[in-house]
């Protein structure tokens, strides 16, 4: 970023015709970029790469992005994102989330820096796993209530904490495992460690599928842009709370065996409700779009006739 020109800089080998963002207008972004330099410095006192530790503060933030669009208390980053299209994305919002995300969530970014970098958070993960004495961590997950706290969303912990395997849960197991002194030395043990399927696609590549995806029409749409944001987030409700319900089976399992049977098979069969209505959600979205009712029906594993039937129901009472 130049920062006396108020100018993101673009990848040169990105297939469009923009060589730079305009960020005159946001002063956090300014004052973020600014602000690196004094976390670089505290990331090698700590004997970390502040490349690595960087990126992956990139990955976590950049991955709370691709969620963002279904977050309705979600509002600094649309402000962003409008004011670096030059006032309104318009129609093209798609590509404006791709061009404009890395200037957009830089703020961010530098705030998950420095916080991952605080061995106050370190302690705080510690203690939130449990320490010695290993528990699942829930909604109300101490470490992630903080880091919303420091980039401003004080709503944002029960969503980081429901979000494992990103590279954020990989950051609290290395450091937890460090603590505990279990397993082998070796990268497992490296917080700053960022798995290659967690790294986030580059604006090249995503503008290159986004092409791609327009030239073959029809079921090639947009999903974003052709499913409405609450229809998405309804779809992301049906799927995740199946999952918090069942890792809070581990600790339904003592008591009477009528006491345990009966809870894990009302909790199983509640989200395997979910389940199937998600299943369902998401296969009208998709035939709403433009997919084949074949098509769709061959993914979920329903006969053709069957989902038609239940897809015309639902139409029906709507």
């Amino acid at each position: 970023m130049c920062v006396r020109h108020g100018r993101w800089l673009l990848d040169a080998d990105a297939d469009q015709p923009l060589e730079y963002l305009d960020v005159r207008h946001l002063p956090e972004v300014t004052a973020a970029q600014r602000r690196w330099a004094g976390v670089a410095r505290r990331a090698l006192r700590a004997g970390a790469e502040p490349e690595r530790v960087f990126a992956l503060a990139h990955a976590v933030v950049a991955r709370w992005w691709e969620h963002a669009f279904s977050w309705d208390r979600e509002t600094i980053w649309p402000r962003r994102l409008h004011q670096v299209a030059g006032g309104n994305a318009g129609t093209d919002l798609e590509r404006w989330r791709i061009v404009g995300r890395d200037a957009v969530v830089f703020p961010e970014v530098v705030a998950v820096t420095d916080a991952l970098l605080d061995p106050s958070m370190a302690d705080l993960a510690w203690r939130a796993s449990g320490g010695t004495r290993p528990r699942a961590r829930g909604e109300d997950d101490p470490f992630c209530h903080r880091l919303g706290e420091r980039v401003d969303r004080d709503w944002l912990g029960p969503l980081a904490a429901a979000d494992y395997g990103g590279p954020l849960s990989g950051w609290r197991s290395a450091i937890v495992r460090a603590r505990r002194g279990s397993g082998p030395p070796g990268w497992r043990d490296d917080p700053w460690h960022l798995k290659r399927e967690q790294q986030p696609a580059t604006m090249a590549g995503q503008l290159r599928v986004m092409a791609a995806e327009a030239q073959t029409g029809g079921s090639g749409t947009r999903w974003r842009a052709t499913v409405s944001a609450e229809h998405r987030f309804h779809i992301t409700q049906c799927s995740t709370r199946p999952a918090r319900s069942w890792r809070s089976c581990a600790a339904c399992q003592s008591g009477t065996t009528a006491e345990v049977a009966r809870t894990l098979l009302e909790r199983l069969s509640q989200g395997a409700e979910l389940i199937d209505r998600a299943v369902l959600h998401t296969a009208a979205a998709a035939v709403a779009a433009g997919v084949a009712l074949e098509e769709a029906a061959r993914w979920a594993r329903l006969p053709a006739e069957e989902l038609s039937q239940i897809l015309a129901a639902g139409r029906s009472e709507d």
